[in-house]
């Protein structure tokens, strides 16, 4: 079976299993922009195989066309150095929870579902942490999956922020064939 039979047969698992869920994915964003044509192919990287990869962007921030109607808003400074309402840490790591529960309980590890995968829980994850509104925050959510084979795991993150008003969530996950870890930051914004 060839590499770009692999990846339709998982694109169209991944397709399956969310509308199954119910959620919106952006299972065809490397199809939505045709990749560009060079000229002339590059040379290959010494001493190993060239092997063609998909870069995926997703288009959720960019603004549609109803949104060239509307002037910009101006809004005035407010002088608040500090927010009204705590980023809700505790609810964040249930909603990390229920999310990865929902998603992943009964899957096995396929390297391009997994990768659908990640983008589907991320634009779920904060979809919910948004819905729950807390004001002048920017959300940041990271999703890793990998495959279970007794191997250890590290991750580590590295951020200029303000302690006193910036904090993050985290919540991991394993079944029987994966791995995932979950992390929503919270950062605000003045």
């Amino acid at each position: 079976m060839s590499d770009k039979q692999t990846s339709d047969i998982a694109r169209d698992k991944a397709a399956r299993l969310l509308k199954k869920r119910g959620s919106a994915s952006s299972l065809n964003t490397s199809e939505a922009v045709p990749p560009p044509q060079q000229s002339k192919p590059l040379p290959p990287r010494e001493g190993r195989p060239r092997h063609g990869s998909i870069s995926t962007v997703s288009f959720m921030d960019e603004p549609s066309h109803t949104d060239e109607l509307h002037p910009p808003v101006k809004l005035e400074n407010t002088y608040q150095m500090s927010p009204l309402k705590r980023f809700p840490v505790s609810t964040v790591r249930h909603i990390l929870q229920d999310v990865l529960q929902n998603y992943l309980q009964e899957e096995k590890y396929e390297p391009e579902l997994c990768r659908q995968m990640t983008k589907t829980i991320s634009e779920v994850i904060k979809a919910r942490v948004k819905d729950l509104m807390v004001p002048r925050y920017k959300i940041i959510c990271l999703i890793h999956i990998g495959q279970l084979n007794n191997q250890g795991l590290r991750i580590g993150s590295r951020c200029l922020w303000d302690p006193n008003n910036d904090t993050f969530a985290t919540q991991d996950f394993q079944n029987g064939s994966l791995y995932a870890v979950a992390t929503v930051y919270g950062v605000y914004y003045e």
